[in-house]
């Protein structure tokens, strides 16, 4: 049985809420089903598009050759740098190397020397399916002339270079070079062949280098040679005129400053040294005293006097006949005659030490005047040779100058001479930093493609892509697929869900069971207590005068007829859903005006007004349908399309109501249409007329319920002008093609119809597909329990 839901005009929408893991499970499979097609279909492009290039693409082989860069080996210039900036200089050294790999240079020197250019791998088609459908395509536009020899290197450089891959590893110093190609032999000898070239390419260029220059220094050195020469010849010049000889590193003027110096030092000595012996000497002649230790002590510390023989022989025998006395002073005494004697020779000898000292003091006094002599001679030399010197310390100033350009001169000369030495060493003995460690050898697999790879890759990428592809889809699906949803985004009662059928696909009931229906909910009705009068019922026999005038409403082929050909469908169920709402709905003591509108055509409000109307009617509930929709009024085309007059003629009093009732044979169904000339741009105006309010107050006392059939919210605004006679709207919206906005876009601008607004009804609901989006429903709407009681699909 179709879900239905209690009219609410305020129905607010549940704040959002955290899903739990199996809400989050649901709805993933909710996504899953709903868009199964769609990621089945990107799964397997993706899949399909892996095994294409597996199978179309070219198999590669790729051959890797190894080489490291000495650094040891650096060159002059190199060494001359500090130690601090090594690191950074040999990284750098390092990328540089493999740039110079990749350099046209290198490559054009491998295609000239292996003639790659006339391989067709170089300068033909690209080769594989694709490659060979774009060549072709390309073609079409190109110039059919053939290609110039220069264009054919050029393509051959540029396929030589995408297949090239040059990379360092890691931060070694070692390089790893590699070839891709469709032959396992070209790529190994490709891959050896760039090495070797990048090998002889260095040598050459060192070779280069030191040949440009040694030419630069060799000219530069005659330059230097001059400019030193030069440079020392001003200094020979200069130290000539102003007379400065230098000897042994030294100048003359200055050694002989440091001679004179020194032999004045010498001097000093010497007379300060003559004039203490004088001093000394002439202090021991003044002394008066007679002791012969005195005399025997001052003599003792004069040094020259030692050296005396007359002094040396006079003090020992002084020194003798000192030993004798003092014997003698103990044997014989003192005052013996013999003892007397000795002291006066004693005294005597004393005399002579004195008179003797007194000619060595002569003689250290002329010692004296000769040192002061010798000292102010000196004096005057070094007076003589300080005023040269000076004079020498004046042109030494501009001679060092003149000096330090000659030394500068030759010393820059002396390098450049140095340096040119080296480069021819180097044009003898070119080396290089490179060197082959492990030569590229043949591949006995491709590289490329890699099946298994790719395969999971495009099964991957396909997962992917399935799910993004679903996911954006979902997101993007703006219109309205269950209740729910209804219900959530208009903050609406969804009233029913109306499938989408087919009237020939239904099975036919007959009327016999569908007046038991009618019958059994007649009877419902007097038993929920309802009381009407039961003579106001409108019969299922036509009136008199409809029979006269042959009005019998056309339902038999239409889908609102489906609720009385079927009763047991589930089109008929949710119209009865409706009809059930609007009962509980609908005040009991007066008539209830609802009107159906959808916001825009064609998503089948007049079928679902005449359903409701059907349903209504069946039920014993005197019903009146009505076409309002003056612009464009389907019912009447479809229920009376012979009808001469109805709704217009009616307001305007140009005919009465017996005369333009149409009804329904089986379910006394009546229908007012409406019948237009023309299409008028005023109708709503008549709509919200007071002619128009007045006759559907009148007709509020014939019948127990109207269902007025109006135009749509979006084209037209004669929805708006009928709020005044409307007690209720029912909104129609098409499933899976009604855009949410749009929904929303017509309840605004229409207040009056969105105040009075009692539900949705979701039409043309495919039930298949709508288990892809309400699970419950879904498994609901297909149970094997609904069979079991009489109902059809």
């Amino acid at each position: 049985m179709l879900h239905s839901r209690l009219p609410s005009v305020n129905v607010e929408a549940p704040e959002p809420e955290l899903l739990s893991i199996s809400d989050a499970i649901l709805a993933l499979k909710g996504l899953i089903s709903r868009q199964l097609p769609l990621m089945i279909f990107v799964f397997l492009a993706c899949v399909s598009l892996g095994l294409l290039y597996v199978i179309t693409a070219q198999r590669m082989y790729t051959s890797t050759a190894s080489l490291i860069i000495d650094s040891r080996k650096i060159n002059l210039m190199q060494q001359q740098q500090s130690a601090g900036s090594d690191a950074p200089i040999e990284s750098a050294m390092i990328d540089s190397q493999v740039e110079i790999i990749k350099s046209d240079t290198i490559a054009l020197s491998v295609i000239k020397d292996l003639r790659l250019v006339d391989e067709p791998e170089f300068t033909g088609d690209s080769g594989g399916l694709v490659g060979n459908v774009l060549g072709a395509v390309f073609s079409l536009f190109s110039s059919p002339t053939p290609p110039s020899e220069y264009q054919q290197l050029r393509k051959a450089l540029s396929r030589f270079q995408k297949n090239l891959a040059v990379k360092r590893v890691g931060l070694s110093y070692v390089i790893e070079i590699s070839y891709r190609s469709t032959s396992a032999d070209r790529a190994a000898q490709i891959s050896n062949a760039v090495a070797e070239a990048y090998i002889v390419d260095s040598l050459e260029a060192k070779y280069n280098a030191s040949r440009r220059a040694a030419v630069w220094l060799q000219d530069r050195m005659k330059e230097l040679r001059a400019q030193a020469s030069a440079a020392e010849r001003a200094v020979a010049d200069y130290k000539a005129k102003n007379n400065i000889v230098d000897a042994g590193g030294r100048l003359l003027s200055e050694q002989q400053l440091a001679e004179i110096n020194s032999a004045l030092t010498v001097a000093r000595a010497q007379r300060a040294e003559a004039q203490a012996r004088l001093e000394r000497i002439t202090a021991i002649l003044k002394s008066d005293d007679e002791d012969r230790n005195v005399i025997l002590n001052d003599l003792a510390t004069v040094a020259d006097t030692m050296q005396n023989p007359v002094i040396v022989k006079l003090r020992q025998t002084y020194l003798d006949y000192a030993a004798k006395e003092s014997d003698w002073s103990n044997r014989y005494g003192a005052n013996h005659l013999a003892v007397i004697n000795l002291r006066n020779q004693m005294r005597e000898i004393r005399r002579s030490i004195k008179d003797e000292l007194r000619r060595t003091a002569e003689s250290f006094k002329s010692d004296l005047e000769i040192a002061k002599s010798r000292e102010e001679a000196s004096q005057k030399s070094l007076n003589d040779a300080i005023s040269q010197s000076n004079d020498t310390s004046q042109a030494q100033i501009v001679l060092r100058d003149l000096e330090s350009n000659a030394q500068s001169a030759r010393a820059l000369s002396d390098n450049f001479l140095q340096m040119y030495m080296v480069s021819v060493q180097q044009q003898s003995f070119p080396i290089t930093e490179a060197r082959v460690i492990t030569p590229a050898a043949i591949s006995l697999s491709p590289s490329s493609p890699k099946t298994l790879l790719v395969l999971l890759g495009s099964l991957l990428v396909g997962g992917l892509f399935a799910g993004a592809g679903a996911f954006i889809r979902d997101m993007m699906d703006r219109v309205f697929r269950t209740a729910p949803q209804v219900e959530a985004m208009l903050g609406m009662s969804c009233l029913a869900v109306v499938p989408r059928v087919q009237p020939d696909e239904l099975p036919q009931t007959g009327w016999s069971k569908a007046r038991t229906v009618a019958k059994l909910a007649s009877g419902w009705r007097h038993l929920r207590g309802r009381s009407e009068p039961e003579q106001q019922v409108v019969p299922s026999e036509y009136p008199a005068g409809a029979q006269l005038l042959g009005r019998q409403m056309n339902v038999t082929d239409t889908m609102s007829g489906v609720v009385t050909r079927a009763p047991f469908s589930r089109f008929a169920e949710s119209m009865r859903a409706i009809k059930m709402a609007i009962d509980l709905s609908r005040d009991e003591a007066s008539c209830k005006i609802i009107g159906i509108t959808s916001s825009l055509p064609n998503e089948g409000k007049s079928t679902i007004a005449g359903a409701i109307a059907q349903a209504s009617s069946m039920s014993g509930t005197r019903t009146l349908l009505v076409d309002c929709d003056i612009r464009n009024p389907s019912l009447t085309r479809r229920f009376s399309p012979d009808a001469q007059a109805g709704l217009i003629e009616l307001v305007l009093g140009q005919a009465e109501l017996k005369d333009l009732i149409w009804t329904d044979s089986q379910s006394a169904l009546h229908f007012l249409p409406c019948v237009i000339a023309s299409r008028s741009s005023n109708s709503a105006d008549l709509l919200a007329s007071a002619p128009m309010e007045r006759l559907f107050k009148a007709l509020r006392n014939h019948y127990d319920l109207i269902i007025v059939d109006l135009s749509p919210l979006a084209p037209v605004i004669d929805v708006r002008g009928t709020s005044r006679i409307v007690d209720h709207y029912t909104l129609v919206v098409e499933w899976a093609e009604t855009k949410i906005d749009v929904v929303k876009r017509c309840l605004e601008e229409a207040p009056g119809v969105q105040k009075k607004l009692m539900g949705i009804v979701l039409n043309k609901v495919d039930i298949a597909a709508l288990g892809r989006y309400d699970a419950y429903r879904g498994d609901y709407y297909r149970n094997r329990y609904y069979h079991r009681y009489g109902y059809v699909d």
